[in-house]
């Protein structure tokens, strides 16, 4: 008889929403699994399925408070803390009798991404994100008390310690991306002082979303260990700093293929009559951001030019340059869902427009 290999298993899911906060949090728990064999560590299908209390994560009542854990996505655990085979295994989240739960947004873009397959949609996200100290009360190596940095202008992909703060724990953080398989395409210090950005794609749903979301479980997780804390708040200091988004690359193959630019700017004007259907599940808190200044438009309005930071949707130099490529969306928060944000894009672009399905996290 063979002896079955066992391994350290993190399995990962998205949380439901904290009325007060509305923000959608990373859930997980371990569990020691046995399988037949090394391979079978790499198929999400023959890890073992699991539960959790959903009544202490927003997502059931006490009375009938299982969930199931579905494994869809596994990548190695740069921890080893138990063996060389230990994984992380990202979840969806299922009722008691097996159907998709309300809160498990992957299954609806799982849907649409068959929908829409002829069109080969393609996505990028850059995730922006704040450092702050291990209570999360400031951010990371501002002044204690009373007091600001110097003003922003020196710190955006600025070189030396004086001007970008925690460079050595990001870089870890790239590191570990890149070992355990996830596509991470580039990182750079963002303009507040102690805020930073990833870039993850290009990749096709819902994949680019599914490695967003380990990335940010590797965040929490790598930086903890430096008793340093990362916050993904859309405006996360009021007054003259630069917010924090995620704003997403998107393109089809019509828009990649000769003469894309027409496409993208019909796409446009498909995303500006669904403006405010996007903007409600954007990610909460994203009208402190979408003010009009510090590189966004208004939440209230929608508009779309070449090369324009201050745009909703910025049509980037390459693609001026080439006449096709991609467009990016520059109004999804840093906290937004990346499985909203891409089904919102595919029904909206591909389709017959987006359609809010729960209570919006705001309106335009």
């Amino acid at each position: 008889m063979s002896r079955k290999t066992r391994a350290w298993a993190e399995y990962i899911w998205i949380g439901g929403v904290e009325p007060s906060k509305k923000v959608k949090t990373l859930r997980s728990k371990s569990r020691i699994i046995e399988v037949e064999s090394l391979a079978d560590l790499k198929k999400p299908e023959r890890i073992p399925e699991w539960a959790y209390d959903g009544s202490s994560t927003y997502q059931a009542e006490g009375r009938l408070s299982d969930v199931r854990l579905k494994p869809i996505y596994v990548v190695p655990d740069f921890r080893k803390i138990y063996s060389p085979y230990d994984i992380l295994v990202l979840c969806e989240t299922y009722t008691r009798d097996g159907a998709s739960h309300e809160t498990n947004t992957r299954r609806r873009l799982i849907d649409a991404t068959k929908k829409y397959r002829e069109h080969e949609a393609w996505f990028g996200f850059e995730q922006e994100y704040t450092l702050y100290d291990q209570d999360g009360i400031r951010p990371l190596r501002w002044p204690v008390g009373a007091g600001y940095p110097a003003p922003q202008g020196r710190y955006y992909c600025g070189v030396g310690c004086d001007e970008v703060y925690g460079e050595e724990v990001i870089e870890e953080h790239t590191r570990i991306c890149l070992q355990v398989g996830l596509s991470l395409s580039g990182i750079n210090a963002e303009v507040m002082p102690a805020q930073w950005e990833f870039q993850i794609g290009v990749l096709p749903a819902p994949e680019v979303a599914d490695q967003l979301w380990l990335a940010r479980w590797l965040l929490y997780k790598v930086f903890s260990k430096y008793k340093v804390s990362v916050r993904l708040d859309p405006k996360p200091i009021t007054g003259d700093w630069n917010g924090a988004g995620c704003h997403t690359n998107f393109s089809t193959k019509e828009m990649r293929g000769p003469g894309g630019l027409t496409v993208i700017t019909d796409a446009c004007e498909r995303l500006k009559l669904f403006h405010a259907q996007h903007i409600g599940v954007y990610g909460p808190f994203n009208d402190e951001r979408l003010t009009g200044r510090h590189e966004t438009c208004a939440i209230t309005e929608f508009r779309y030019a070449p090369y324009d930071r201050g745009a909703s949707v910025r049509i980037p130099i390459a693609t001026m340059d080439k006449n096709m490529g991609y467009l990016e969306d520059r109004r999804p928060a840093a906290n937004a869902d990346p499985y909203e944000v891409c089904l919102a894009l595919l029904e909206t672009v591909c389709g017959e427009g987006f359609k809010l399905y729960r209570k919006p996290d705001i309106t335009a």
